[in-house]
């Protein structure tokens, strides 16, 4: 039975799975900075999430089918994420870093897109990722389903991707983990915080985080450390964070509250994905039971 975001946000252990899985991220940050940095806010999220999905309902039966410009600004659009040319910059953007290539004759109209090998394996690697996260709190297998069975992800991509564009819980973050997610490179800075908070030393309802470099940090995620320090000083104006010592203002505490209204909206997107993972899974499974079911038959025949 696949969890639900109330069963999820209620977990003990979810907490630990988010760091688990920030630490996950963080690691193919290290591997892939550019691409993970220009996925990393949640616009982009919604965008190159709906267009991934677009590129796997490619059928050549279809004339129109697959990743094109009207395709996914009809998406995009009706569900208010982004405008029109916004749509237009991003995939502009991301042929210019050829993480996408035009597919066939330049020339035809719609242009259809293609993923390239590198954000295919990024994709593939984020749902083992979340996969992995939701073993974590029941013992299950279902990142290891994953790997050994590669095609599900065309089964489960697109209704994750669809699923979660259509939740307005998920499409539109509450307000103070917008303030991290709907900036640019805000979802690199979350997982930072996150992977950091020390659960084990919560003191009147805040966590330690430890000191925040914020030059460092901007290094590392290249950001401009001006615009970081104005979301760290946001954050602390709306009780996300709080300074340990107001003179010195170096080490932090990440506040309760904040951490459970995070752990809340992820949890609408684990929902989807472990739901859709064991539709898509039972699906194959009794597929494969039919086929076989026919081989024997045949086998059978006089």
């Amino acid at each position: 039975m696949a969890f639900s975001a109330e069963q999820l946000a209620a977990n003990p252990l979810f907490v630990e799975a988010l760091q688990a899985f920030a630490m996950q991220l963080r690691g193919r940050y290290d591997e892939q900075p550019r691409l993970a940095r220009f996925l990393a806010s949640h616009q982009r999220w919604l965008l190159s999430q709906a267009a991934f999905a677009l590129h796997l309902e490619y059928d050549p039966e279809e004339p129109n089918s697959g990743l094109t410009t009207t395709r996914l600004r009809e998406i995009v659009t009706t569900g208010n994420a982004a405008s029109r040319n916004t749509v237009l910059n991003f995939l502009d953007q991301l042929v210019s870093y050829r993480f996408v290539k035009i597919a066939g004759d330049p020339a035809r109209r719609p242009r259809r897109f293609e993923a390239a090998e590198v954000t295919t394996k990024a994709m593939f690697g984020w749902m083992v990722a979340n996969l992995a996260a939701l073993d974590g709190l029941d013992g299950g297998s279902r990142a290891k389903t994953l790997v050994d069975k590669p095609e599900l992800f065309k089964l489960i991509q697109p209704q994750v991707a669809r699923r979660s564009f259509d939740n307005v819980q998920w499409r539109e973050p509450p307000p103070r983990v917008a303030m991290f997610l709907w900036r640019e490179a805000g979802g690199l800075v979350m997982d930072e915080l996150i992977r950091r908070v020390r659960l084990s030393e919560e003191i009147g309802g805040r966590f330690d985080i430890g000191r925040i470099d914020a030059r460092l940090i901007a290094e590392q995620f290249m950001m401009s450390r001006t615009h970081l320090q104005r979301l760290f000083r946001k954050a602390i104006d709306e009780n996300c964070l709080q300074w340990q010592d107001e003179t010195k203002k170096s080490n932090l505490w990440f506040t309760a509250d904040f951490l459970a209204e995070y752990c809340r909206w992820q949890a609408v997107k684990f929902a989807i994905v472990d739901q859709v993972f064991e539709e898509a899974n039972g699906k194959l499974a009794a597929e494969a039971e039919c086929a076989a079911s026919h081989r024997n038959a045949a086998v059978g025949e006089p």
